[in-house]
């Protein structure tokens, strides 16, 4: 006996309410095909869950005609081939290979923005097959084999990190309502926080920051994942993370694998977090770290996660603690692995500027470049290095009323306060003798 189609059996199935009936009154058939079209399904095949009114009423005639073959799908004679011209196929390829997350419908919408074809003058289904035809596609029966992706988790809390950046609410800043961005540092194993906190930017300064913290608090990681942004591909997080021997690695564009705990996390804070904050309490940004970190240690941490079996993440990190690689002596140089180095011109008056404020620094350096070495978290300047990382000084603020009482250097030529003996050819004396003798002569 010959197998039924199972897309046909499906069909079937949806137009139960339909071909059950022996006899429909006026106006009851359209009735019936948009309850169905409101139902969700499991379509064979697709990832939809919803059919159009017009496809089950197609279907509806079709087996009024011809039964079940006639719900039978039918080839194309022109599967495979694309009717676009070529120029259109390239610059769908190429529009798709730039980011493959694109979707159809980007696509169309970047065809008709840019003037290439005129408005749905192209169905999604030529675009479709075209897609499939050069494996660009992931829809089920694409000619590409989908990335294998599997859920997995670190062994032990300390292993990976992720760190990433969301938009926060607006707070009072100097008086002016400003944006604020969360900055998180989350541990796989444990969904534990190492450290959190809005902060006005989402700069590599502002990330810097949150390691600190984290580092600090929870120790040193063996992996951190992050994203492609420049914040993150900022040479002073580079060398933080190379002197610690932390495996600092971006995700690729487009595909942030293992970064699902960390959206999670980021779904649980504007839920649990955002949704009962009352900024009534809100008068500047600290107000607003206080209540995150005592949110996050109070509550968040003390509250069994499903996703450990049970466990809390507080108590989950808690088990791996012997693991965990601590700072050891590098706490007492934490400071220094974080402090940035800055070229700057030293003035006539010995002095550099940084953060809008001038520095003095030995006045021998006067109208040299030199590295100044300052910590951006408190902007102070701590020294002043050559090229070669030697330290040559250091820089204090300028005290200018202080400078009107101060004792200057003056030069150690002990010459110099004599009279200068000149032996040789002078040009004004030459130029006047013979002038002299001409006037005699």
């Amino acid at each position: 006996m010959k197998e039924i189609d199972p897309k046909a059996l499906f069909r079937l199935s949806v137009l139960g309410p339909l071909v059950s009936r022996e006899r429909l009154e006026r106006g009851e058939l359209q009735q019936i095909i948009r309850d169905l079209a409101r139902r969700e399904y499991a379509i064979p095949g697709s990832q939809r869950r919803y059919l159009g009114e017009k496809t089950i009423e197609a279907w509806y005639y079709a087996w009024r005609q011809n039964g079940i073959d006639g719900l039978v799908p039918k080839s194309r004679i022109d599967r495979g081939q694309s009717k676009l011209s070529n120029s259109i196929q390239e610059e769908i390829l190429k529009a798709k290979r730039e980011n493959p997350r694109r979707s159809i419908r980007q696509l169309r919408q970047l065809l008709e923005s840019a003037g290439l074809v005129a408005r749905d003058s192209i169905s999604r289904s030529a675009i479709h097959r075209l897609l499939q035809q050069h494996g660009l596609s992931r829809m089920t029966g694409s000619a590409s084999m989908p990335e294998e992706k599997r859920s997995f988790v670190a062994e032990s809390a300390g292993t990976i990190w992720y760190g990433d950046v969301m938009h926060g609410p607006r707070v009072p800043v100097n008086g002016q309502l400003r944006k604020v961005y969360l900055v998180s540092l989350i541990d796989d194993a444990s969904r534990l926080i190492n450290h959190s906190a809005f902060c006005l930017g989402e700069t590599a300064l502002d990330i810097e920051g949150v390691l600190k913290q984290a580092l600090l608090k929870r120790g040193v990681p063996i992996k951190l994942v992050v994203d492609n942004g420049a914040a993150y591909r900022a040479h002073t997080l580079q060398g933080i993370c190379a002197r610690l021997g932390i495996h600092l690695i971006y995700c690729r564009p487009y595909a942030p694998e293992g970064k699902g705990k960390l959206e999670r996390w980021h779904r649980t804070f504007r839920d649990q977090f955002l949704s009962e904050l009352d900024e009534r309490h809100i008068s500047c940004l600290d107000d607003l770290n206080a209540r995150l970190w005592a949110w996050l240690e109070h509550i968040y941490h003390r509250t069994a996660h499903a996703g450990l079996g049970g466990l809390t993440p507080l108590a989950r990190y808690q088990q791996d603690l012997a693991k965990i690689r601590s700072l050891g002596q590098r706490a007492a140089q934490l400071d220094e692995l974080f402090h940035h180095r800055l070229t700057r011109y030293v003035h006539k008056d010995g002095t550099v500027s940084y953060l809008g404020k001038r520095f003095e620094v030995p006045y021998e350096l006067a109208g040299k470049s030199v590295k100044l070495v300052v910590d951006p978290h408190s902007g102070s300047v701590v020294g002043i290095e050559n090229d070669t990382g030697d330290r040559i000084g250091t820089a204090v603020p300028l005290d200018a009323i202080a400078n009107i009482r101060r004792v200057r250097r003056k030069p150690d030529n002990p010459e110099a306060d004599h009279e200068i003996v000149r032996d040789g050819p002078n040009l004004i004396e030459l130029a006047y003798q013979q002038y002299h003798d001409t006037k005699e002569g």
